[in-house]
């Protein structure tokens, strides 16, 4: 048979052997975590790694017993990742158009960036990324809402996620009872079904006026999660002793040169470190609640 006609025999079945062979992983290849952390600017600005140190060893953390060990199992390997967006809420991540998705999709006029990533979902050492922009962020289509864009067939798949916000939707919570319940009615709607999820509260603010307004914001959607059938478990964040503490300790807080607290909304990392300690038990309570 003649080289050319031989050729002309092999090739396309050569051809046709590598395209049904799998093609190895590459670099670029999105993988979910196992854990998904979202939540506002405090992540940027202090509790990010955190939440990163506490979600990748939870056994530890939460000093597991052998029955709770077993159901950290359905978490796979634990891989996790963090992302906070700067004034955002849940219903930022709900909304399909208006000023609510702009707060994530819209590019920050100033510096570009509107948010922190950790974990294995930011693998570079700029903590600050914008959402929309890299393979990890894709969550800004048309006509969608981020967790609709995030959470579509072959993108984000955890096996638990943790959403943790409260300052932007202070106001909005604490103002009108209703608008808690609907967010938290809605929220079902935004989510898989079969998705474990735990809502907890941000740390309190430094001020006794701040933390006032968001007392009565935490207070009416833990009521409103209540009332709409708990699809995350609650925890709460503004507690009574981590009030005391984060509005008595200045050193929790970014100071200006003088030593006054110049930023009382985002507990630095020490401050976050500090709230995982008093509030670290009932995150670790409803984690195992979840994976039942």
């Amino acid at each position: 048979m003649p080289l050319q006609t031989l050729w002309s025999k092999l090739i396309p079945s050569l051809l046709a052997g590598l395209l049904a062979w799998p093609l190895p992983a590459t670099a670029d290849e999105f993988k979910s975590p196992d854990i998904l952390v979202l939540g506002d600017s405090q992540i940027s600005f202090g509790s990010g790694p955190v939440f990163v140190d506490f979600m990748s060893d939870i056994a530890a953390s939460c000093n597991a017993s052998g029955r709770e060990k077993r159901k950290l199992k359905k978490l796979g390997d634990m891989q996790v990742g963090v992302i906070g967006v700067r004034s955002t809420s849940i219903h930022s991540w709900m909304a399909r158009k208006g000023a609510a998705k702009a707060s994530i999709c819209d590019v920050d006029p100033k510096w570009q960036v509107n948010a922190g990533s950790y974990g294995v979902v930011n693998k570079t050492k700029n903590q600050f990324k914008q959402m929309g922009q890299g393979r990890n962020y894709q969550f800004c289509e048309a006509g969608k809402s981020p967790f609709e864009a995030m959470f579509q067939p072959g993108y984000y798949a955890p096996e638990l996620l943790i959403l943790t916000f409260l300052g932007n939707a202070a106001r909005r919570w604490a103002d009108d009872p209703a608008l808690a319940v609907a967010d938290a009615k809605r929220l079902s709607q935004h989510l898989p079904a079969d998705l474990p999820c735990i809502f907890m509260t941000t740390a309190p603010a430094h001020t006794t006026k701040v933390a006032k307004v968001r007392a009565t914001a935490q207070e009416n959607i833990k009521n409103a999660f209540a009332k709409t059938g708990n699809r995350c478990v609650f925890v709460e964040g503004i507690t009574a002793e981590t009030t005391k503490v984060n509005q008595s300790t200045v050193a929790f807080f970014r100071r200006n040169d003088a030593g006054r607290v110049k930023d009382p909304y985002h507990p630095n990392e020490r401050g976050a470190r500090h709230h995982f300690k008093m509030r670290g038990p009932a995150l670790c309570d409803a984690i195992f609640e979840v994976l039942d």
